[in-house]
């Protein structure tokens, strides 16, 4: 399976929620992706403010790839994306091309 790292972001409370930067594998025809030991199936651009939904539960999900700029999710705010630790430096230096930081993110 093809694997990419992305911004994940539950949409279950309203527009803004928790989002992670997390690896991502898709599915072959890419209709589901995983990560963290869910699946998440596209709703084919058949809603506004999400993209995906988690299989098991139904919430909704907005996925994307990592922007250069780290504005990651899809609305502006100022909650801290968290990255995963095993992207953490491919996320800093190839997606944002930027220094890894120390400590937090």
């Amino acid at each position: 399976m093809k694997s990419r790292i992305m911004c994940i972001e539950s949409k279950a409370g309203g527009l803004v929620g928790p989002a992670r930067i997390g690896c991502v594998t898709f599915s072959k025809p890419g209709a589901t992706l995983y990560y963290a030991g869910r699946a998440f199936q596209s709703l084919k651009g058949s809603d506004f403010k999400s993209n995906y939904f988690e299989v098991e539960t139904g919430e909704p999900y907005w996925t994307s790839g990592p922007r250069k700029d780290g504005q990651d999710s899809l609305y502006a705010t100022n909650v801290a994306l968290e990255v995963d630790e095993d992207v953490r430096e491919e996320y800093w230096s190839k997606a944002r091309g930027l220094p890894v930081p120390t400590g937090s993110e």
